[in-house]
């Protein structure tokens, strides 16, 4: 018996402007298993006219009521210019019309060659962020990096193998990944080595507290590009762990410091976080110092360029927010937010990687670098997000997971800030870039102060660690426990 093929599913198109009818244009030329019968649109003009031989059967918010009427199986978001608070209302009145969606790519991509049906995608959480994904200017980066040797920290944790990647894609000569954790070296070196081509792969098991391996390492290997990414990142855990932050992010920057002056290195960037520019917390103060001893070493004459990038949090990077809510989810567990009121900043991997090696490329020495991030997310719209993205209506708690509200943990505050007071932004030639500039003494400038954080650190005295910190930062203690760091904002 003849089976006959399956009937294209029916596509209701949200967006009549160029993007929607290039697309249904496509579509209706046939051979794609979709056929397109109708549009939404909020503009007032088009509503009741045809467009691509198509109705316009309503504005975005009859879409429950506008699918069923026309029988639409699938919804196509087709508007590359929305901001992330559209599409969020789009995905959820399409999980509560039933109904599955995708998404067009943003209007860089669209700019950057002709939509195509190809291109539409699954709407992913960075879609709900509302921002643009970076264009990258490879040709700078490439002729910075390529049939160089490049040294990457911290290889196997999310930035810096996402740093490993796009470096890749550069044709450096040799590439180094270094890292304390073996299994995550493994894991990115297996990922990369079939798409090393020409360069060469290298792994590197060292820890950057480890000032005398390094020593060995600078007799066996001379990079010419240095990126440091390998710190402590968790916030309540660095609370409750203050030596181990002052050890990996203080000495640790200061060993790479030293190793980039053995080896003569032309570039060394560190990696920093927006934490670190009003610090409320251990691990913010301890990256504030840490950039502050890259102002100092670029401050003096030498072969290297010292420089640091600042930048928020990133979508997807191991233990971080989203990751977390979406392995709840799977679970069926509650996503925890602090506050309703707390907010971050956001930006995919990718992008962060991108902008820092572009960063790298501008490569002023002891400047201060940061990212364009947008507008800080609250978490709890981000939970909301994800719940919708899951398939739950994030208002009828009921009805999936739900939100439960935790309070503030250890070191934690509401509201991050990319930029301290005394600090000013002067542009760049990419204008996701700016650099800070500052007025403000050396905080750290010494061997001898470094050395007297690193001393209750290896001895652990906690509250004098927390006591010292507080010195070199110019104010008091850096307390921990729920509330301190709000508590302790200017």
């Amino acid at each position: 018996m003849n089976q006959s093929a399956p009937s294209p599913r029916r596509l209701l198109v949200v967006g009549g402007g160029e993007a929607g009818q290039a697309l249904v244009r496509e579509l209706l030329e046939g051979g794609w298993p979709v056929t397109p019968v109708g549009f939404l649109d909020d503009d007032a003009t088009l509503q009741g006219r045809t467009l691509c031989g198509l109705p316009v059967l309503g504005t975005t918010a009859e879409l429950p009521r506008a699918a069923r009427r026309c029988g639409a199986q699938e919804i196509l978001i087709a508007i590359p210019s929305a901001r992330g608070a559209l599409i969020r209302r789009l995905v959820l009145l399409s999980r509560r019309a039933g109904l599955p969606f995708r998404i067009v790519p943003g209007i860089r991509a669209i700019i950057e060659g002709d939509v195509r049906f190809d291109q539409v995608r699954p709407v992913a959480p960075e879609d709900l962020l509302g921002r643009e994904s970076v264009v990258f200017r490879a040709e700078g980066a490439r002729a910075a990096v390529a049939g160089r040797s490049v040294l990457v920290t911290g290889a196997g944790g999310s930035i810096g193998s996402e740093l490993c990647r796009r470096l890749l894609e550069l044709d450096p000569g040799e590439l180094l990944l270094l890292g304390r954790g073996e299994n995550s070296l493994f894991e990115i070196v297996e990922e990369l080595a079939p798409q090393c081509a020409g360069a060469r792969l290298r792994s590197i098991v060292c820890d950057v507290r480890d000032g005398e391996r390094l020593s060995i390492l600078a007799k066996r290997h001379r990079p010419g590009l240095i990126l440091h990414a390998a710190a402590h990142k968790h916030v309540p855990m660095m609370e409750e762990n203050p030596e181990e932050a002052v050890v990996v992010n203080v000495q640790g920057t200061a060993n790479m410091i030293a190793f980039a002056r053995e080896v003569k290195a032309e570039r060394f960037v560190l990696v920093s976080t927006d934490k670190a520019a009003v610090p409320a917390s251990v691990m913010g103060a301890t990256k504030r110092i840490a950039e502050e001893l890259v102002r100092a070493a670029g401050a003096r004459d030498g072969a290297t360029r010292f420089l640091s990038v600042r930048f928020g949090n990133v979508l997807g990077s191991r233990g971080s927010v989203v990751p977390l809510f979406l392995e709840r989810i799977r679970r069926g567990l509650p996503l925890p937010v602090t506050d309703p009121a707390m907010t971050r900043y956001f930006m995919t991997i990718r992008e962060a990687a991108l902008l820092v090696i572009e960063a790298m490329v501008l490569g002023e020495s002891g400047a201060t670098y940061i990212l364009e991030m947008g507008d800080p997310v609250p978490i709890i719209d981000l939970a909301r997000n994800l719940l919708a993205l899951s398939g739950f209506d994030p208002e009828n708690g009921d009805a999936g997971p739900g939100i439960v509200i935790t309070g503030a943990r250890p070191g934690e505050r509401l509201h991050e800030e990319l930029v301290a007071s005394d600090e000013r932004l002067d542009r760049s030639p990419n204008p996701l870039i700016r650099r800070a500039r500052t007025a403000r003494p050396l905080l750290v400038d010494s061997e001898a102060a470094v050395a007297a954080l690193l001393a209750p650190a290896r001895a652990g005295d906690q509250d004098a660690v927390r006591r010292v910190l507080g010195e070199l930062l110019g104010g008091g203690d850096l307390a921990a426990g729920p509330g301190a760091a709000e508590a302790s904002r200017p």
